[in-house]
């Protein structure tokens, strides 16, 4: 698999934020949004090609408890399940960070990791039309997958965290949230484990959009996640 970057630093999101962690950042997307943070995993995907040990072997050395594996889309190589063992060995806790669109082959939701952070994506993140390759056609059509969101949000631990630059957005995101709990069942998707990120890359942007969506988020039951790496470190690599 593709190795973009792997690094020790602080969980910036959702439930684990502050947490302490070691982030293994595949490269390879199987999503084009406009506004992606990580450009070097999707756009222009870059890295080198590392085997499972290798990859092990730099955790290791790091001595970190928390693994977060990332992307792009970490779930796209076809060895990913495997990488998923090998990081949780020795203890370790793992948190992938997913757009839960995409499962490896043969893999079980329920024990791929001890937390599964997923990312839907709206409609609003599709890029342009006229973008090259088909990525509009291609991004629109492979975005939404209720049928992987459902089989991991059946896992034992998990957040649901959308990025939302508007309230369409927002409604969106309580829409779909609707059609996933039908599926589930009621009071199989607890709100207090679904956040709403800002959108946005900088410090300036962030604050503009969490101005007024802090209060939707309280008055809507749901979780407010500020990207604190954003304020820690700036929007930079290795961060």
């Amino acid at each position: 698999m593709r190795i973009a970057e792997l690094y020790a630093s602080l969980q910036g999101e959702g439930l684990l934020a502050g947490t302490p962690s070691t982030f293994v950042r595949t490269s390879g997307c199987n999503l084009r949004c406009h506004w992606c943070d990580t450009p070097f995993t999707s756009w222009k995907p870059v890295g080198e090609e590392w085997s499972i040990d290798r990859v092990r072997a730099a955790v290791e050395a790091l001595a970190v408890p928390h693994v977060v594996l990332t992307g792009g889309e970490p779930l796209l190589p076809a060895d990913a399940a495997d990488l998923c063992a090998s990081l949780r060995e020795g203890g370790r806790h793992l948190t992938i960070e997913t757009a839960g669109t995409i499962l490896p082959p043969a893999a079980v939701a329920e024990t791929l990791a001890d937390l599964l952070s997923i990312s839907p994506k709206l409609a609003s993140s599709a890029p342009p039309p006229d973008t090259p390759a088909g990525w509009h056609a291609r991004h629109a059509a492979a975005r939404r997958r209720d049928d992987i969101l459902v089989a991991m949000l059946r896992a034992p631990r998990w957040q649901l965290k959308f990025v939302v630059g508007s309230r369409a957005d927002l409604d969106e995101v309580l829409a779909w949230l609707d059609d996933l709990e039908a599926a589930l069942g009621p009071g199989k998707l607890p709100r207090g484990r679904v956040f709403v990120m800002p959108q946005g890359t900088s410090a300036t942007a962030l604050q503009a959009t969490t101005a007024w969506l802090a209060a939707a988020c309280a008055a809507e039951g749901l979780r407010l996640a500020p990207r604190h790496h954003i304020a820690w470190y700036g929007n930079r690599r290795g961060t």
